[in-house]
């Protein structure tokens, strides 16, 4: 458990990537209590430079010595990384916050996003893990409607920029978008098939049953998060070719019925949700109004037509943003405000 203090040391564990780039603006922006920031990285990235508040620090070479003194550990740098050294930090005295799956759906790892479940981070036990992205955005928006009327079933299609591989996806889809407007030849590496001006309906692996692993983590997630394994939940995930911010389209059941305006009007006061809805006058997000914000915007909501208790939402979130890293900082930050 921390220990109340005015700052603490953190460490950055991924600090090169796109994440942890974010995280490191993020803990300047929102003037996080840092006594001292440690950036680590792998052999490739270690030595560059980042700036942070006044000066710049350099980029230091993970290993197991890492952790001595850190108090707070962000974890961005995937599932491997996490499962080898996660526990190193906590050993070393250390509250992990981890943004990979490697921990999410462990009994003793509490699962949080603070809009929804901020209690469940001080029930850890050394690690925290961060929900995945799209699980993210949408139990910020579902819960004010949860509370409400519960939901039984939620069906959800995403659509996911490509900055959620990383930035050597973002770097493909420039590359690509470039070479076909120059009628050269396209190359993918990071993608099966091309991603400029196309859909891939797939993210991550496929089970024997045909979904994806992205697709059963906001199925497993959503419920963890929500503490209610009865919903029902049908999710395809869909890699597009924007850079950055996640949409979806979500559907769902309520045992109660929910009017369209009773869903606003919830939603207008949620912690976390910016409601952008006025479809008459072309009120909705997309993408490019929500990158580099921090809010979950909900907007097109409307009645189910098809069944008598169900709405349908479009939610859009930055998800390099609430997705992750400001998810992150945003549970070390109830960590301290419990901190005794």
């Amino acid at each position: 458990m921390l220990k109340k203090k005015d700052s603490y040391v953190v460490a950055v564990i991924g600090a090169t990537g796109v994440v942890g780039h974010e995280m490191v603006e993020i803990l300047q922006e929102r003037k996080f209590p840092v006594k001292e920031l440690r950036l680590f990285a792998s052999e490739r990235t270690a030595g560059e430079t980042m700036n942070f508040q006044d000066g710049s620090l350099t980029v230091r070479l993970l290993n197991k010595d890492a952790f001595n003194g850190v108090e707070i550990a962000l974890f961005s740098a995937g599932e491997e990384v996490s499962r080898e050294f996660a526990p190193v930090a906590v050993a070393a005295g250390a509250v992990v916050i981890d943004n990979s799956a490697e921990w999410r759906m462990k009994p003793d790892v509490p699962l949080v996003v603070p809009e929804v479940n901020p209690d469940a981070a001080n029930k850890h036990r050394g690690i925290i893990a961060n929900p995945n992205c799209s699980t993210i955005q949408m139990v910020v928006a579902l819960k004010p409607l949860h509370d409400a009327a519960r939901i039984k079933r939620i069906v959800v299609s995403s659509y996911q920029s490509v900055s959620g591989t990383g930035k050597e996806a973002m770097d493909e889809l420039m590359d690509q978008t470039k070479a076909l407007l120059s009628f050269q030849d396209v190359v993918s590496h990071v993608y099966p098939f091309q991603i400029a001006f196309n859909l891939l309906p797939q993210i991550g692996s496929f089970d024997e049953q045909g979904y994806s692993s992205e697709e059963m983590k906001l199925v497993n997630e959503t419920r963890k998060i929500l503490e209610d394994d009865r919903i029902q939940i049908s999710a395809t995930t869909v890699r597009v070719p924007v850079f950055r911010a996640h949409s979806e389209s979500v559907n769902i059941e309520t045992e109660r019925k929910l009017s369209a305006n009773e869903a606003r009007a919830l939603l207008a006061t949620a912690p976390g949700v910016l409601l952008y809805d006025d479809p008459q006058r072309k009120v909705y997000p997309t993408p490019l109004d929500v990158a580099g914000t921090d809010e979950v915007y909900v907007g097109r909501i409307r009645e189910d037509l098809s069944v008598e208790s169900g709405l349908t939402l479009w939610i859009v979130a930055d998800n390099l943003r609430k997705g992750a890293a400001l998810n992150a900082i945003q549970i070390a930050e109830k960590l301290i405000q419990a901190a005794s």
